[in-house]
């Protein structure tokens, strides 16, 4: 019988399979704990971790930073196109901007950032970390390779992976305030003064802090997760047949959280 047909079919594994997930929970906050503090710690950077972190800051950001803008700025084009040409169907014209804002700069543009990076993360931990559990190691061997590997890359990576999420939102939600003050008022000055009228109503202190916070906290969801499911994979080699890609709906479930969270304190 399959593993998971058992464990619904048996309900005394029941107890033991919540135990094993909230210790699969408690691993990720506490990596996530060391990591932090790893990262906080000057002695940390060293001359060859300050490389390190170089090197993967450019792999993870500057090299992937010129095409996601481009999409992101092709796709937030059809958006703002639509929503404005909604909003003066509906005589709402005067609404459309803010609406643009919120909707793409606050919301949709961090998140894609977010899901974007961790594709790519994921990706990447997935090629370094997991073959050494299925390249005929012993699992003992594999878990001090891996674990090895794994902290001396650990804080380089994960602070590359934040930056690219930070960046990425950054350089891209810039962009798309000047393509929606183009297609709202063309190229004439006039209009600056009421659009940042709109744009400053919309980005009030409060909510300005939670966007940043928010996407603070995507890059750090980026940058732990993948981490923390290919560690524990190494720790428990036979869970690698039953995962597909480890820790990815646990990094989805993070960022809905997140994105919920902030929608509810600014909105609710």
């Amino acid at each position: 019988m399959p593993r998971t047909l058992n464990l619904y079919a048996n309900p005394r594994l029941w107890g033991l399979a919540l135990a094993r997930y909230l210790r699969s929970w408690w691993y990720m906050v506490h990596l996530g704990a060391i990591a932090v503090v790893m990262a906080l710690s000057p002695s940390t950077y060293n001359r060859e971790n300050r490389h390190a972190a170089a090197r993967h800051i450019h792999a993870s950001t500057w090299q992937v930073l010129p095409w996601f803008t481009l999409a992101s700025a092709l796709i937030s084009l059809v958006i703002i196109r639509i929503v404005l040409v909604t909003a003066k169907s509906y005589g709402l014209s005067h609404f459309a901007l803010e609406m643009v804002v919120r909707v793409l700069v606050l919301e949709l543009i961090p998140l894609a950032a977010a899901l974007f990076v961790a594709l790519r993360a994921s990706m990447a931990f997935d090629a370094s970390a997991l073959g050494l559990a299925r390249a005929g190691m012993s699992p003992q061997a594999a878990n001090d390779e891996a674990l090895r590997r794994m902290r001396r890359d650990m804080v380089p990576q994960l602070l590359a992976n934040a930056v690219a999420v930070l960046s990425l939102a950054m350089v891209t939600s810039t962009l798309v305030l000047l393509m929606a003050y183009l297609n709202v008022y063309g190229v004439s000055p006039w209009g600056i003064a009421d659009y940042t009228r709109t744009v400053g109503r919309v980005f009030a202190p409060a909510v300005t802090i939670g966007f940043v916070l928010k996407t603070v906290l995507f890059g750090l969801a980026v940058a732990l997760i993948p981490t923390a499911a290919i560690l524990e994979l190494q720790r428990y080699p036979r869970r690698v047949a039953f995962t597909v890609q480890p820790g990815a709906l646990r990094l989805l479930f993070v960022l809905l959280v997140i994105e919920a969270a902030s929608l509810a304190l600014k909105y609710m």
